[in-house]
C-alpha cells in the first residue's frame, strides 16, 4: 500500500513540474526575442559612443542626453510593450 502511495506522489510531482518548465522555457524566448529586438538600439547608443572618442562629436553631457532621450522614444515607438523601460 505504502508503494502505491510513493508512486502516485512520484507521478503527481512530475506531472506538477511540466507546467513550470514549459513556462520558464517561453520566459527565456521571451527574453532572448527582447534581447535580440534591443541590440539595433544599442548598437546605435555603441556607435555614438565610439564617435564621441575618436572626437567626430562634441563630448557633452547635454549632446549625450539628447541624443539618448531621441533613441529611447526610437525604441519605445518601434517596440511599444517589448522595449526596455529604464
Amino acid at each position: 500500500m505504502a508503494v502505491a502511495v510513493v508512486t502516485f506522489t512520484a507521478a503527481a510531482s512530475a506531472i506538477a513540474e511540466k507546467p513550470s518548465s514549459i513556462e520558464a522555457t517561453v520566459a527565456s524566448a521571451v527574453s532572448v526575442a527582447k534581447h535580440a529586438l534591443a541590440w539595433p538600439f544599442d548598437t546605435m547608443r555603441d556607435q555614438y559612443a565610439n564617435a564621441v572618442r575618436a572626437g567626430l562629436v562634441e563630448r557633452s553631457l547635454i549632446a549625450a542626453a539628447q541624443f539618448e532621450r531621441k533613441v529611447a522614444v526610437l525604441e519605445q515607438s518601434l517596440l511599444g510593450a517589448c522595449a526596455r523601460h529604464v
